[in-house]
């Protein structure tokens, strides 16, 4: 390209990182980061009553989940700040003043009631029921001395005579036209003096030096306005690129009917940000059609707007779920350890001092669990009965499998063979307990359910022998003793 490639994400920090939001952020990065460009973080925070200083720092911490830097913004500086829209006031009015002079803003002077009475008439009688521009035809002296003597009034776009049509080359759908006489002089600065979202944005584009716009097609509507003020401005017109939507599995948009929406959601819900980033950067664009795993490197390296699709993305846990799988046996045992570390420390079951202690057992433990889950939050549920003290054996499964025939008899010849192995190891362990089913004639699902449920109070846990082990043989001991016991004083009475 002949100019600088510059992009920018402009988050409005009314909630927190959303996952369209971070898909659009992630194609910035990759765009500027593939094109040798600067990736702009700007905070659009023009809205007064739901923006908070807390849901920027959420999608500051969203995005560096995610491993997405940038060049420019809040805790980067750079040479076009600020990068707050609320402290950029005095750049909109001097846009203002150069729009004004220029003879392509002017004020209205029309109420909000008088408004509506010109729109319900328009819609009366069916036609076009968009600002009819009457102020526009005040005299521009008259205009002046009006808002000299304080009169309530707004700034409106002129937008010029004879305009047809706004015409732009979409970088990912293609030619777009919209006719110009649906598009009235629309407002730039309210009364209060604010900008409105389709002026401040371009004056910050403009002045930011922005090359590409690339952002959610739920933006579409407003190209064709913010164009007519870049020409107002005299700022060239930068390459616009609208994202297809991300929907449901319902076909319909993204909400929270579907699930978690925002990218601390999905962390908090135990997705790795490598399987996350890897995700979304599929859910519009490809890199050959087939390759599924796409790491940042290779994000960074391939990303093109041309292999972006125009169709509307559906978000599919369970693909997300199963990529989420792969990453996580990626990790290898150390790295897995250092994920699972911290969910048990915040789930009261250990110190970081006594992980560290026995970290050997711990990484014993690694593959045994990240063989089984797809996501990081089934870990603690999966591991607790290798940390506590006083198991608690869950009422379904005791009904179904200790409850059931002979369990008693079954718990007590586990316990003494278990007792009597010289070693308390994996293979011993599971050459004694496969013996176990000849010698009392049961089906060997009957000794291992009814050893398993005993210690680890669940019917699901990770491999029966290996949890032994890792529980130790003392453990191992008193919580068939305690299952057998329980088992006897469950038993009806005669």
């Amino acid at each position: 390209m002949s100019t600088p490639v510059r992009v920018r994400f402009a988050p409005s920090p009314t909630g927190h990182l959303h996952i369209g939001g971070a898909r659009t952020a992630i194609y910035n990065w990759a765009l500027a980061r593939h094109l040798g460009g600067t990736f702009v973080l700007r905070i659009d925070d023009t809205d007064p009553e739901r923006s908070t200083d807390e849901n920027v720092l959420a999608i500051l911490r969203g995005l560096r989940w995610l491993g997405l830097d940038w060049d420019e913004g809040p805790e980067a500086d750079g040479a076009f700040g600020p990068y707050f829209q609320t402290q950029r006031a005095d750049t909109y009015l001097a846009a203002l003043k150069t729009m004004k002079a220029a003879g392509r803003a002017y004020p209205c002077f029309c109420t909000t009631e008088q408004l509506e009475v010109k729109r319900d008439a328009m819609r009366a009688k069916g036609g076009y029921a968009g600002y009819d521009r009457t102020c526009r035809a005040i005299d521009p002296a008259t205009a002046a001395a009006r808002v000299a003597a304080g009169e309530p009034h707004v700034w409106r776009l002129s937008v010029p005579e004879g305009r047809t049509e706004v015409a732009f080359d979409d970088a990912i759908r293609g030619h777009m036209s919209f006719p110009a006489d649906a598009l009235d002089d629309f407002v730039l600065v309210r009364t209060d003096g604010t900008p409105t979202y389709n002026y401040a944005t371009v004056v910050d584009d403009a002045l930011m030096e922005i090359s590409h716009v690339v952002r959610g097609d739920d933006h579409l509507s407003n190209t064709p306005r913010q164009i007519l003020v870049f020409e107002a401005l005299g700022h060239e017109v930068p390459i616009f690129a609208h994202l297809p939507m991300i929907l449901g599995a319902d076909g319909k948009r993204l909400s929270k009917r579907h699930g978690a929406t925002s990218v601390e959601a999905y962390r908090d819900e135990g997705y790795l940000p490598e399987a996350v980033l890897n995700y979304l950067a599929l859910l519009g664009w490809s890199l050959d059609g087939e390759t599924t795993m796409i790491t940042r490197d290779m994000l960074r390296e391939s990303f093109s707007l041309d292999r972006v699709s125009s169709n509307p993305a559906i978000l599919d846990t369970d693909k997300l779920d199963w990529m989420n799988g792969v990453y996580i046996r990626e990790l290898g045992v150390d790295g897995f350890v250092e994920r699972m570390t911290p969910l048990l420390v915040e789930a009261g079951l250990t110190t970081v001092e006594e992980a560290a202690a026995k970290r050997a057992w711990m990484l014993k433990l690694a593959p045994l669990v990240s063989e089984r889950i797809k996501r990081l939050d089934e870990i603690v549920p999966m591991v607790r009965f290798l940390f506590v003290e006083d198991l608690e054996i869950d009422p379904t499964a005791f009904a179904k499998v200790l409850k059931a025939g002979n369990a008693a008899e079954v718990l007590t010849a586990a316990r003494g063979l278990l007792a009597a192995i010289p070693a308390f190891e994996t293979t011993p362990i599971e050459e004694a307990l496969r013996a176990l089913p000849e010698q009392l004639g049961v089906k060997a699902k009957v000794v291992f359910q009814a050893v398993r449920v005993a210690v680890t109070g669940t019917t699901v846990s990770p491999p029966l022998f290996e949890s032994l082990e890792l529980l130790g043989r003392e453990k191992s001991l008193a919580r068939l003793d305690a299952a057998a016991a329980g088992v006897d004083e469950a038993a009806p009475r005669p």
